[in-house]
């Protein structure tokens, strides 16, 4: 019995080992397959000199001896630019890069991917090599509070792949890939937006907050994010009912425009992800408002509980490694559903801000009355005529017949009687003629002038008969330089 028992033992452990060993080569199997650097020439048993180096090459790869394996791949293109390795060599070349990994090298590896897909864009390798683009960038992804450049790129090439490549073979692993990138991105906004929700700027907030709603629609907390929206308006809502100033109508107004808006936020959370963790918190917000709850279809249900059940639980490892790995943790992204492929117009603060003025402006116009249109009457008789009404009589300016005045002329009277008195009179003097010109008057007497005649002449005459000269002035008295003497430091003066 002892022996026989000693033998099952030993069948179980042989059975169970042969499984072990089974299912270890399966995964090494199915490993193989899925790694994009596996070399599919790889099998063929040939003897040609390009073989021999491509191989060659591969086998340094793998052993990490980078710049050996790209001697040799060089040496393959340049030596044999027609062989059927020309291919797989050159996508090779930029494996080098990407395994060697560093900053510089990984941008070396990306500018050798986009040359391939520019000489061979149609091969099945250019899907591969537009793949390897995006994990070059999602290899180097922060975390959501930090520099957001690399995941804004991945998403960017993982796309690019989808779009440009939808029959490849690869498809399913770049959309799960994008959704791992949308993960980090919709993480990054929604903590913005709740932490402009805890410093009470609720513009900025819903911004946030509805961009994510409204580009990543299968991210992991869509639920809080769409909660923290209807938050954001009852408290724009409590704002305007604590606000001084404003008249009782328009408060109740505007708190029912925004409460109307949290409720809609709250609604969809009920229809879109009915089976999220914290759906349970809108329908108590609605309670609370006294608002009718939605029901969900059963399409939504079905959706969202695929969504849900898709997403890998958060265990004590992930934490840890969380904390000590630099990149993100997508460990709550979710695996179903399409990818979002572009990005529609995000949704900023002064959008929201502008949403606000129309509101209050709305509230404010409806409680006024409609002012009644003014009643058109016509211009009078001699009033000047409007665009609006044209004038009863209508007149025509010129000069009068005769006389040199200015005026007008009536063309026809109102009543149509031509005896009756002209509507406007002529303006000007009726006497037109000019009296008869006047002498001026005489100009004044000048006090200071001599008139001729007035003082006879004396001519100084001697007792001979003849006139005397002219007797010189006496200008001793008189005060002058010339002849005035100066005394002491005058003297020394010249002026």
């Amino acid at each position: 019995m002892k022996q026989l028992s000693n033998k099952l033992v030993a069948a179980t452990l042989a059975v169970l080992l042969m499984g072990g060993l089974t299912a270890q080569a399966r995964v090494k199997r199915q490993k193989k397959q899925k790694d994009l650097s596996a070399n599919p020439l790889a099998g063929l048993n040939s003897k040609q000199p390009d073989k021999i180096l491509f191989d060659k090459a591969m086998l340094s790869l793998k052993k990490g001896r980078y710049d050996v394996a790209r001697l040799t791949l060089q040496t393959l293109l340049n030596t044999y630019p027609d062989s059927e390795y020309r291919m797989r060599a050159k996508l090779a070349v930029g494996d080098t890069w990407f395994k060697e990994g560093g900053t510089a090298a990984l941008a070396q590896a990306e500018n050798e991917y986009k040359d391939f897909i520019t000489f061979f864009p149609n091969a099945p390798e250019a899907a591969e090599a537009q793949m390897k683009v995006g994990d070059i960038y999602y290899q180097q992804m922060e975390k959501p509070d930090r520099d957001y450049t690399n995941a804004m790129a991945a998403e960017r090439e993982y796309r690019a792949m989808i779009n440009m490549f939808p029959d490849s073979p690869l498809i399913p692993r770049a959309k799960q890939k994008l959704r791992d990138v949308q993960e980090v991105l919709a993480e990054r906004e929604a903590e913005i937006g709740l932490y402009y929700l805890s410093k009470e700027n609720y513009s900025a907030s819903i911004a946030r907050l509805q961009t994510v709603v409204d580009t990543y629609p299968l991210y992991s907390k869509s639920d809080q994010a769409l909660i923290a929206i209807g938050d954001s308006y009852a408290g724009e809502a409590q704002r305007i009912k604590l606000a001084q100033g404003l008249p009782g109508a328009v408060r109740e107004r505007l708190t029912s425009d925004y409460m109307d808006r949290a409720a809609a936020a709250y609604d969809k959370v009920i229809t879109r992800y009915p089976m999220a963790p914290h759906v349970e918190d809108a329908r108590d917000r609605l309670v609370a408002m006294n608002r009718p709850i939605p029901e969900p279809s059963q399409s939504a249900i079905a959706e969202n509980d695929a969504e849900e059940k898709s997403r890998q639980p958060i265990r004590f490892t992930d934490t840890i490694l969380g904390l000590i790995k630099r990149g993100p943790s997508v460990v709550e992204a979710v695996h179903v559903g399409e990818p979002s492929l572009s990005d529609p117009k995000r949704t900023v603060a002064p959008d929201v801000t502008k949403q606000n003025v129309a509101l209050f402006n709305a509230a404010v116009a409806e409680g006024k009355p409609a002012q009644p249109a003014a009643a058109v009457t016509p211009t009078g008789v001699n009033e000047p005529p409007r665009s609006d009404v044209p004038s009863e009589a209508p007149v025509q300016m010129g000069a009068p017949a005769s006389g040199t005045g200015v005026g007008v002329s009536v063309v026809s009277a109102p009543s149509g009687d031509s005896k009756a008195d002209p509507l406007v009179k002529p303006v000007g003097p009726t006497n037109t003629t000019l009296p008869a010109a006047e002498a001026p008057a005489a100009a004044p007497e000048q006090i200071n002038d001599i008139k001729a005649g007035s003082i006879p002449e004396q001519a100084a005459v001697d007792a001979k008969g003849k006139k005397k000269k002219a007797a010189k002035a006496d200008l001793s008295e008189e005060s002058s330089s010339k002849t005035k003497k100066k005394k002491g430091l005058k003297r020394l003066n010249p002026f």
